[in-house]
């Protein structure tokens, strides 16, 4: 069985967050992973707003599947019917999480490139980057950063990269793995951020460092450590760090600096 999961912040009922976006990867994923056609917004387990929990804003998950099938790989060997199952946690935002500030290290792990499926979201199980405290045992570490194998900086374990660079906002290029987060969307679509291909010195030579998804929103980075632990750069937080933040936060409706 093929499949992949959304998860769609929401604020209030009924009002998910980025939904654009999110729709647009979900017909990527549908297209390129599982060869069907997404489902259409009405359809039963689909539409993105909680039918329980009593929580105002909360994460939505849909769990899209290609269906029952046997042991052939082959989409031949699948029945025709495919399977939307959703759920509904309550969540809310720390009330300081515009004020976090994060210590992230480079992870020795690679990404493989598998251009076919960069962009989209696979199951987290089947993530390389699944397990990011295997590489350390060290709570001060918020989240580990990932290159692929050919050494091009791709993302943070389950959050997007992005930097600033002699005044030039960047984010990595996913062109050959790598999951292109719907907050990233929807801040490349508001902001003049360059999509780039560079290796680690370029975060380590960046003015100003930021990590985020559309769940947890944005997090500036405060110190970057090697794979082996050791200290490459600390940042002090600047105007910068928190004018970026806010725009992100606006958009999920999160506290801003």
């Amino acid at each position: 069985m093929s499949l992949f999961k959304e998860t769609i912040p929401v604020r209030g009922r009924p009002c998910p967050l980025l939904w654009d976006e999110h729709l647009a990867r979900l017909a990527r994923g549908c297209h390129r992973r599982l060869g069907i056609s997404r489902p259409a917004e009405h359809d039963s387990g689909f539409a993105p707003w909680p039918r329980g929990g009593a929580g105002p804003r909360g994460a939505s998950s849909r769990l899209l599947t290609r269906g029952s099938g046997g042991a052939r790989l082959s989409p031949a060997g699948f029945a025709p019917n495919r399977g939307c199952v959703g759920s509904f946690a309550d969540f809310a935002p720390p009330s300081r999480a515009g004020m976090r500030r994060v210590r992230v290290r480079h992870r020795r792990l690679r990404l493989a490139s598998q251009p076919l499926l960069a962009g989209i979201k696979p199951p987290e199980s089947s993530r390389e980057c699944a397990g990011t405290r295997a590489e350390w045992n060290d709570d001060a570490i918020a989240e580990g950063v990932l290159s692929d194998d050919a050494g091009w900086l791709v993302e943070a374990t389950a959050m997007n990269l992005f930097w600033q660079r002699a005044g030039r906002l960047e984010t990595p290029r996913l062109t050959r793995c790598g999951v292109a987060g719907t907050l990233r969307e929807a801040l490349i679509s508001r902001l003049d951020i360059h999509e780039v291909e560079a290796v680690d010195e370029a975060l380590a030579n960046a003015d100003a460092a930021w990590l985020g998804n559309s769940v947890q929103g944005v997090w500036p980075v405060v110190r970057l450590d090697d794979a082996a632990g050791v200290e490459r750069r600390r940042w002090a937080l600047g105007v910068m760090h928190r004018t970026f933040q806010a725009e992100a936060h606006t958009l999920l409706g999160y506290p801003c600096p």
